[in-house]
């Protein structure tokens, strides 16, 4: 087949080139966002592969359908930026891989929560130019803090498992409560009581029009003063401007997040020569207790080499006609 990657990097070369080897297919790769002012360059390919920020618009769908375009391969689990019910219209199919690796984003969020927590960011700096005093640099111990999990998924439930081993109590929050989880004596509870009870809020739930700011103006007033609330999901799980006045307020002790709602204007590219023109996301920059990773949860080698092999099978299993077990489907 004759595939299109938007929005890829190096690194996205690198694992597909690999392991295309043996599957033959001809593949592109540009640089550029998927959107209406580059959709054109869909002419002639089969299916094209998309990430997180690349616009799948009913636009967009339209002029791609129009130059033959038979199948839309996300190489990541969320689909919040296609729009399934034009894609089902056109015709065209649409498959994602639904986890690659849960414990790459885990880890990650793990590691933002320690880094924001104990001030290690800090420390390296200081370090380095021979200060070794440790005013504002105190932490909490996490052990016995009661951790809400907001979606108990593959990244979830791997999250949680960290956090058990670190002692904490885990409040888990999920439509769907996942029997292996309560086997391990983690409860599950209202979303209103997570929220009320929970020292430190880590989000791994999909964005949906019932998860869309998910933590605002409303949901921070009912919780604790001093709540850390770590984001790995999507950005649109959180109102930026609402984060801003809970912690000028105090209500947010620390904010860490890889992912942010304007991110496609931001993440994946360096812009350091450049003025940040997003007012929010430079304002959010300015606080000593927000930390901002750009979307490299998932960035791990065993990560991209799942998302390889899955969207890889994913286009075979299309080509030949069998059964998409990764498709999305429109509902």
């Amino acid at each position: 087949m004759k595939i299109a990657f938007f929005s890829s990097q190096p690194y996205d070369e690198q694992f597909f080139i690999q392991h295309n080897a043996t599957e033959g297919h001809e593949l592109t790769f540009f640089p550029a966002q998927l959107n209406n002012l580059t959709a054109h360059l869909t002419q002639g390919y089969e299916a094209v592969c998309v990430f997180v920020n690349d616009v799948l618009n009913e636009e967009v769908i339209k002029i791609v359908a129009g130059h033959g375009i038979k199948v839309i391969a996300l190489r990541c689990a969320g689909f919040n930026n296609v729009d399934l019910k034009a894609a089902a219209t056109a015709g065209i199919k649409v498959v994602r891989v639904p986890a690659y690796s849960p414990h790459a984003v885990a880890e990650h969020a793990v590691a933002l929560l320690l880094t924001l927590n104990r001030k290690t960011h800090k420390a390296y700096n200081r370090v380095r130019e021979s200060d070794f005093s440790l005013n504002g640099l105190m932490g909490f111990d996490l052990y016995k803090k009661k951790v809400g999990v907001i979606g108990t998924g593959e990244i979830g439930r791997a999250f949680l498992n960290i956090m058990l081993g670190f002692g904490c109590e885990v409040l888990a929050y999920d439509p769907f409560p996942n029997k292996e989880v309560e086997a391990k004596g983690v409860k599950y509870y209202s979303l209103q009581e997570v929220l009320a009870q929970a020292d430190i809020l880590s989000l791994h739930c999909p964005l949906t029009e019932s998860t869309r700011y998910l933590i605002s103006e409303q949901s921070l007033a009912k919780m604790k003063q001093g709540v850390y609330i770590i984001n790995t999901g999507r950005g649109a799980l959180i109102n930026s401007k609402d984060t801003i006045a809970g912690l000028k307020s105090g209500r947010i002790g620390g904010l860490a997040m890889d992912v942010y709602e304007q991110e496609d204007k931001l993440f994946f590219h360096d812009l350091s020569g450049q003025i940040i023109m997003d007012d929010v996301i430079s304002r959010l920059l300015t606080f000593p207790n927000v930390i901002i990773t750009g979307h490299q949860g998932f960035f791990t080698s065993e990560a991209l080499t799942q998302i390889a092999l899955v969207t890889l099978a994913n286009l075979k299993a299309f080509k030949n006609g069998e059964i998409l077990k990764n498709e999305v489907v429109f509902k």
